[in-house]
């Protein structure tokens, strides 16, 4: 029987339970919708960054492609010799084929200014100074400072609306022209080739979308683009955040590509969010000379989704309460139950006369029965977490392999059909101006295809590898031979490296069994890379005779080293026991340059093995050169190696 002021343990233990679970969850919802507004405004900040930072190098990247695109119209026969259709058809032509919005092209007299051909009028769209190239060609214009990037001319409402001489258009995007010289067919200064361009689309700031709306501040505090075209011209110490744009220029001019939080430059006012990076004024030569770009996105849009959380979780948190509150009083009459029945076990037994003091070894299968259960089920579900994260880091690592294999791959073929397409199509639209040119961008054209043909052969043997198919013809074959060969076929790649090739032929002839194809393929690929990643130097192919010990111990056999040894860039220490796996390249910051699929030395292997030899790589580090050695069994074991006079190149 109770007593007064008592009451049971289940309305204890259920008035508890909702007295901390209720807090718990008002909590949790807190602390998740904050979490959630924070990982929001961290991707908002992220991504706005490297959208700064993307958007700077579109803005570089069209600006180069612009001027080689204006090199190399103005090295055209049309130009230089063509008659007035001519040059308007191939006005036309030119602006669909360049990469952003042109506004016009125009072609002027360098002497009388007078316009030549023009897409917009003849109204001149900048200013021409005949000093501002040598009068007479001397070599082709393949050097970008030949071409003078100016800001467009506009015609002046009044005297006083300085406003108008500017490079922005009504959208507030900036505008650049483009001049470059063009010489006539005796080489003498002649007209001059001038693209009016929008450098960059303006992109509106939509909700949900991370990328922001470019804004453009050169080092001075000058806005030279943003989508409110009446701030464009003004200077950062006009607006109410100016001291806050005054640290993110200093920032960026510095190097620092990160994000800042203005509060007074929406145009509708409000918090956002601006990402900022800095590249190189277009304008000037001077590479202290920048511009800033931002990627600015609305707090609320930065933030989009967010409201959607809260309600999300407003109604999972009431379902929540309901849910617990009927959990609550099952758990509360589970837990009660037990303790309960004991207690009348308890009475029961003192009123039989047994001791009221329960032993201390009492205990219930049960709980132990759940004790064992979930031990047991600890002990696996570590096992499957441990085994699903290596297969996890597993995975990663194959993917990001395989992406960047993908990447590279995609390079490698895009840029030698880039250079077929573009050959083929000179020669085909009759740009040439003799058969000898039509020839030379002919054999261009083949020599891409051949290369383009050597990645496809890579990438069929190494499906083949993996599908184990892939075999070998075995004959008795001389090893001497075969290096020459593959030296002789790299040996054009060398001279026009100007490197040094030291190779101590032997006397003799060295008779192997080997597959002489595969076998040549694995000495260019060594071969090949090792000229491909040195710059200058020698590269040394030697050859050793080594004991080769046998099942029981004793050296009853021999096999000949051949080592590849260049004075390149080197490897890394922890990257070189990757280079042999499919896909892999050495650090893509220093070899991204030299192209490369990351197959050769993969596939190397497999074929080495397959035949029963053996290829090793080794390295001093990063500069220190990379040395390949290649093992394969002599058929007679009996005969030296000795070499003969060594010979460089």
């Amino acid at each position: 029987m109770a007593k007064p002021r008592q009451t049971s343990f289940r309305r204890i233990l259920l008035f508890r339970i909702l007295l901390l679970s209720i807090p718990v969850l008002l909590l949790g919802q807190y602390v998740i919708y904050k979490k959630a507004r924070s990982s929001l405004l961290e991707t908002a900040r992220r991504n706005l960054t490297e959208s700064a930072v993307r958007k700077g190098e579109r803005i570089q990247e069209s600006i180069q492609a612009l001027e080689a695109n204006l090199l190399t119209a103005s090295e055209t026969v049309v130009l230089k010799s063509g008659s007035a259709q001519e040059v308007a058809k191939f006005f036309t032509l030119l602006k669909k084929e360049l990469p952003t919005n042109i506004e016009c092209i125009q072609l002027r007299n360098v002497t009388t200014g007078q316009v030549v051909a023009s897409t917009c009028g003849n109204r001149a769209i900048a200013s021409i100074q005949a000093n501002l190239w040598p009068q007479q060609q001397s070599q082709m214009l393949a050097d970008r400072s030949f071409v003078r990037v100016t800001t467009p001319l506009r015609s002046r409402k009044s005297p006083t609306d300085a406003s108008q001489d500017t490079q922005i258009n009504s959208n507030g995007e900036v505008e650049l022209v483009f001049t470059a010289p063009v010489y006539d067919s005796t080489g003498a200064l002649s007209n001059a080739l001038t693209i009016h361009s929008t450098l960059y689309q303006q992109q509106l700031d939509k909700p949900g979308s991370l990328a922001g709306y470019t804004v453009i501040i050169d080092e001075s505090g000058t806005i030279l683009e943003h989508p409110v075209a009446n701030l464009v011209g003004r200077n950062v110490e006009q607006l109410e955040d100016a001291t806050r744009l005054k640290i993110l220029i200093k920032n960026a001019l510095s190097g620092e590509q990160n994000f800042l939080h203005l509060f007074a430059f929406e145009k509708q006012g409000g918090e956002s969010v601006a990402g900022y990076t800095a590249i190189p004024s277009p304008l000037s030569n001077n590479q202290n000379k920048k511009w800033v770009i931002l990627a600015v996105a609305s707090l609320d849009n930065a933030l989009f989704g967010l409201a959607e959380i809260n309600n999300v979780l407003f109604n999972l948190v009431l379902w929540l309460l309901g849910a617990n509150l009927i959990a609550t009083l099952y758990v509360a009459r589970d837990l009660a139950r037990p303790l309960e029945k004991l207690g009348d076990y308890a009475l029961n037994v003192r009123g039989r006369g047994f001791p009221s003091k329960m032993p201390h070894d009492f205990k219930i299968k049960e709980f132990n029965q759940l004790v064992e259960a979930l031990d047991s089920m600890v002990e696996r579900l570590t096992a499957w977490a441990e085994e699903l994260e290596t297969a996890w880091k597993e995975a990663q690592a194959a993917n990001q392999l395989k992406s960047e294999f993908l990447a590279n791959t995609s390079h490698e073929l895009r840029t030698p059909l880039n250079g077929i397409i573009g050959c083929i199509r000179l020669v085909r639209d009759g740009y040439c101006d003799d058969r000898e040119e039509e020839l030379e961008f002919l054999q261009r054209a083949d020599d891409a295809a051949i290369h383009l043909l050597n990645i496809i052969n890579d990438i069929l043997d190494l499906s083949k590898i993996e599908a184990g198919t892939l075999s070998v013809v075995m004959e008795s074959v001389d090893l001497r031979s075969i290096v020459k060969e593959a030296i002789d076929l790299q040996k054009v790649h060398i001279q026009q490296k100007k490197l040094q090739l030291l190779w101590s032929e032997p006397a003799d002839s060295i008779a192997i069994q080997a597959d002489p194809a595969k076998l040549k393929q694995v000495f260019l690929n060594v071969i090949g890379n090792a000229i491909k990643f040195t710059e200058a130097g020698s590269i040394t192919i030697t050859m050793r005779q080594e004991a080769t010990p046998g099942k029981d111990g004793n050296n009853n056999s021999s096999s000949v080293v051949v080592s590849v040894k260049d004075t390149g860039i080197g490897i890394p220490l922890d990257e070189q026991k990757k280079l042999f796996r499919p896909f892999v390249m050495a650090d893509g910051t220093r070899t991204r340059k030299y192209g490369g699929t990351g197959l050769g030395l993969a596939i190397s292997r497999k074929l080495m093995e397959l035949m029963g030899g053996t290829i090793t790589l080794h390295s001093g580090g990063v500069d220190l050169g990379t040395t390949v050695e290649i093992g394969i069994p002599i058929i007679n074991s009996s005969r030296s190696i000795a070499p003969a006079d060594a010979a460089s190149n």
